[in-house]
């Protein structure tokens, strides 16, 4: 049982409080799961998949060992839900569409995306680069999906997403663009080879030429 301390008085002659023990607080299921849930983030972001014991990370959790199978199944079932974290998107009602020129959309655009795949830096570029269990085709599948999810939000926020059936043609260039979203990615995350800035300076430009040439060459055509 995971348990956090909260300050207590221990009982004791005069009631000054000098001694304090502390008491523990049981932590929720939710929050337990969360615990584990971010500890599973991290180690699987230092080390490769092989590498990823669930006794330490049960330790590294402070749970019992138990609770990983019992909230998570076995390992691989544990790495699929980090693999569903690290590609999950926030809420569509959470997003603020940018406004202003194209230029300027793109430049919110490609800040949004960086800044989403920043938050777990590594562990993101391994589930999505296939450096974890390989070619698994559940995670293959989760991956496909969100990089649907990843188009469909980014044509929203560039203003091209119109819903009809012409979109499905736009929305494969745009998951083409998220290939090398992926690859700039892990140039600046994991190999330092690119900054940040730089990063932001090639998708930006890249997604401007897909914006204003190449989408309404693929539109005129189709």
């Amino acid at each position: 049982m995971t348990e956090v301390p909260t300050p207590s008085r221990a009982s004791g002659s005069g009631g000054n409080g000098a001694d304090e023990q502390p008491r523990r607080r049981r932590l929720e299921p939710d929050e337990r799961r969360a615990q584990i849930l971010a500890q599973a983030i991290e180690m699987f972001g230092e080390r490769p998949y092989a590498a990823v014991s669930t006794a330490e990370l049960a330790q590294r959790a402070g749970v019992a060992r138990g609770l990983i199978n019992h909230y998570f199944g076995n390992k691989r079932d544990l790495y699929l839900a980090v693999v569903r974290r690290m590609v999950t998107l926030p809420r569509a009602d959470e997003l603020a569409v940018p406004t202003g020129s194209t230029r300027e959309r793109v430049e919110a655009s490609v800040r949004w995306l960086l800044d989403t795949i920043s938050e777990h830096g590594s562990t993101w570029v391994k589930v999505t680069s296939h450096e974890g269990v390989g070619d698994d085709p559940e995670v293959q599948q989760i991956l496909d999906a969100a990089d649907d999810a990843a188009a469909q939000r980014l044509l929203v926020m560039i203003g091209l997403a119109d819903g009809e059936a012409s979109e499905e043609p736009r929305r494969a260039m745009v998951r083409a663009y998220g290939g090398l979203v992926k690859v700039a990615g892990r140039e600046w995350l994991t190999r330092g080879t690119m900054t940040r800035a730089q990063v932001h300076t090639l998708l930006v430009d890249m997604l401007s030429t897909l914006v204003t040439e190449s989408l309404p060459r693929v539109h005129r055509s189709s």
